[in-house]
């Protein structure tokens, strides 16, 4: 609620201001004119002001409110953005999701990613990180080409049962002919939340936050 109170005081700041700049350099133009239009009366027939002059600067006025117009044509689309993809994030709430990343959460002994090699591997190691960067546990398996689910049930390399919390996966894979293999990986899971307070929502799926660009797909949760 809090980061909603601010945005909306931040574009209500940044339209009165835009309102009070527009409002200046219109009483600004008028009295240009007014100036203008007296020395033009009250000039010297033999000595006539400089037109150009007074051309120039009018076609300065002018491009200053045009830009004060577009300024605030660009506000408002920023503002109508921004409200539509709040609108988006916040129905996401209570939907899987599958994004972009490799860093997932170990609850009650599960994880799990979705791996997706350019094409099959016939060896490949997967290394499990905890948050320090150690080496909590490492998989070796074979990939088939075409997205794959790999879940981990929280057992280390030393047989015991890893402590909930954050883990980062990497893949090294070879294909049969020993040619090194890329590999996608994502996480998924169910979207319990979405923080707005920064340019773009962020959605939280557990600890786990995820920004709503990096979402791939999308099922209801349960399905």
């Amino acid at each position: 609620m809090a980061s909603g109170i601010a945005s909306s005081t931040s574009i209500t700041g940044a339209t009165a201001a835009s309102a009070t700049d527009a409002k200046s350099i219109a009483g600004n133009f008028t009295q240009f004119l007014t100036l203008l239009t007296t020395q033009l009366k009250n000039q010297n027939p033999l000595d006539p002001l400089d037109t150009n002059q007074f051309t120039q600067q009018l076609v300065q006025f002018a491009g200053v409110e045009q830009q004060l117009k577009t300024n605030d044509s660009l506000g408002s689309i920023l503002t109508n953005a921004k409200a539509s993809a709040t609108a988006t994030a916040s129905g996401l709430i209570g939907k899987t999701v599958t994004a972009d990343g490799a860093t997932t959460d170990l609850i009650d002994g599960k994880a799990n990613w979705t791996l997706t090699p350019q094409r099959a591997a016939a060896r490949a190691i997967v290394t499990i990180k905890g948050t320090d960067g150690t080496v909590v546990a490492t998989k070796t398996t074979t990939l088939k080409a075409g997205a794959q689910a790999f879940d981990w049930d929280g057992t280390s390399t030393s047989g015991l049962s890893a402590a909930a919390g954050k883990y980062t996966i990497t893949v090294d894979a070879l294909d049969a002919t020993g040619a090194k293999v890329a590999v996608d990986t994502k996480v998924s899971g169910v979207v319990d939340g979405v923080d707005l307070s920064g340019s773009e929502p962020v959605l939280t799926i557990g600890t786990a936050r995820v920004p709503a660009s990096s979402v791939k797909s999308l099922t209801t949760s349960g399905s």
